[in-house]
């Protein structure tokens, strides 16, 4: 069938591409089925769509969010019907709670096939709906431009939404529509006025402030002016723990992430009597425990919203600096800035804080970490604070298995940078496909597998739930063995060359050749 008509005409599959590339969305990270095979040929013929293959929905959607996070903008997914988005969803939980951009292009079978109720039927916008702002199905071809220019648009929203397209086969196969729609982009709002009074009476008032920024208030002009703010006014920056980006080392502004664990983030907070939020929630536990209060602020802490999600978080810190005293809010050069004082590389045997330093000491400026390290990784951020500038992202939504996706995206949006994935071996195993398309992009990601052979947090949730010691059959859901998970080798049949290592220094050594490697490359340390 021919793609291009008479008068400019396309069919609708080339018709949604040429208007997604119009709207900025270049990047597609796709595992299509019969049903998008007219995308997949609307691809085949332009080019400047980069198409990214991954051998799971839940790699192709967690991409997703690692590309939006470093990209700024949209990539969009091309997922197989009904099945084929659910298999997604848990890294669209993620990206739903990281609060990014993310165009969803599902198919669906053919409007007039649909009553025959085949195997792959399903209701597609009833699985989409949880986790998308912006949902709708194409009803024709000729409306498929103004359909994907909408998408993009709310996808766009601030600060960041998931939309979702679902395009039956026949509407994607159909000529005669032309991709002559262009999304219509909005600028978020700033907060209003007292809101912005409101927070300036608070840090001038001199009791002690805690300030917790999230969304791109913790990277680039939204870190400075926060920075400038702490600086002014002694107040001190804080990050929820589950962070999407946070820009961080030598010479950049100090931000405290907010531990996980509930008597720890008390502790963390008690000294403060007032909370200003820009775009992040006053920090709560993830879950209930019997008899503790979930919340993490002090009883007579004042928590005010500076600036609410969807709103203008670098404008709001701006805003509030400007309402502030102007001799105090010139941001001295070592007044904000953390020191670059890297940890000395260790020796001897593997020790958790041991490999937080050789990481510490090896990790190369402009870095992306992804971190999914769990338990394992507790002592990385402390460890990695010194090290030369560079971008940390977090697991938003605690669905496990985000830690490769993630990393994938990332790499696919900052080619230049060298990304270092941190990962646990129970929760790579979710998306372990993820190595294949590393070795197939040729991405730069150097993946250290933590393999403690256990779901260790669980562990520690069983006894912190007070319902005893775990009993054989209880351990046996927290372990991971019998048999034991051969990491150097599962890399390897995945196209990714990999090591295990013993002590500190060949971990060093391994961490040096995955950085020179400008490639993807995997090591096993086994806890």
């Amino acid at each position: 069938m021919s793609t291009v008509c008479k008068n400019n005409q396309m069919n609708g599959a080339e018709t949604l591409i040429r208007t997604l590339l119009a709207g900025g969305v270049d990047t597609c990270l796709a595992n299509p089925g019969t049903s998008e095979i007219h995308i997949v040929a609307a691809l085949d013929r332009i080019a400047e769509m980069h198409c990214v293959l991954c051998l799971f929905e839940g790699v192709a959607t967690g991409a997703a969010d690692g590309y939006a996070r470093m990209a700024e903008k949209p990539a969009c997914t091309l997922l197989h019907l009904g099945p084929g988005l659910a298999n997604g969803l848990a890294n669209l939980h993620n990206a739903s709670r990281a609060r990014v951009p993310i165009i969803n292009l599902v198919g669906q079978h053919a409007t007039y096939h649909l009553q025959h109720d085949t195997p792959l039927k399903s209701d597609v916008e009833a699985i989409a709906r949880p986790y998308s702002k912006w949902l709708r199905t194409s009803a024709s071809s000729s409306n498929v431009s103004r359909d994907a220019a909408e998408a993009v648009a709310a996808a766009r929203t601030a600060p960041g939404q998931i939309a979702t397209l679902i395009v039956p086969a026949d509407i994607a196969w159909t000529e005669g529509s032309t991709a002559d729609a262009r999304p219509v982009l909005s600028k978020p709002p700033l907060p209003a006025t007292v809101a912005v009074e409101r927070a300036a009476s608070m840090l001038r008032s001199g009791v002690r402030t805690a300030i917790i920024i999230a969304g791109n208030a913790l990277y680039g002009k939204g870190l400075m002016a926060a920075g400038r703010v702490a600086a002014a006014t002694g107040a001190k920056l804080f990050a929820p723990y589950p962070v999407t980006r946070m820009e961080r080392g030598a010479g950049t502004v100090a931000v405290e992430r907010i531990v996980y664990v509930l008597e720890q983030g008390i502790e963390q907070l008690k000294e403060f009597r007032q909370m200003i939020l820009v775009g992040a929630p006053a920090p709560v536990a993830y879950f209930a425990y019997p008899g503790k209060d979930s919340t993490f602020a002090p009883p007579a802490c004042e928590i005010h919203t500076l600036a609410k999600p969807g709103e203008d978080y670098i404008g709001a810190l701006e805003a509030l600096e400007a309402a502030l005293p102007p001799h105090r809010t010139q941001l001295a050069a070592n007044s904000a800035g953390q020191n670059a004082e890297r940890p000395a590389l260790p020796d001897g045997d593997i020790t958790l804080p041991g490999l937080a330093a050789v990481v510490g000491a090896l990790l190369p400026e402009n870095a992306i970490v992804v971190d999914e390290s769990m338990t394992s990784g507790r002592g990385m951020m402390a460890a990695t604070r010194g090290a030369p500038r560079h971008d940390w992202l977090g697991n938003t939504g605690g669905s496990i298995g985000i830690g490769l996706p993630l990393a994938v995206g990332a790499a696919v949006a900052s080619p230049a940078r060298k990304v270092l994935c941190l990962t646990a071996d129970g929760s790579t195993m979710y998306t372990l496909q993820a190595l294949w398309t590393m070795a197939r992009e040729g991405l730069d990601i150097t993946t250290v597998v933590f393999a403690n052979r256990d779901y260790a947090v669980l562990r520690r949730e069983f006894s912190y739930l007070g319902v005893g010691k775990p009993g054989p059959r209880a351990s046996g859901m927290f372990e991971i063995g019998r048999p034991d998970l051969d990491w150097v080798q599962l890399a390897k049949g995945m196209g990714v060359p990999a090591t295990r290592i013993t002590s500190l220094p060949e971990f060093a050594q391994a961490l040096r050749a995955g950085f020179a490697s400008g490639g993807p490359t995997l090591i096993e340390v086994p806890l």
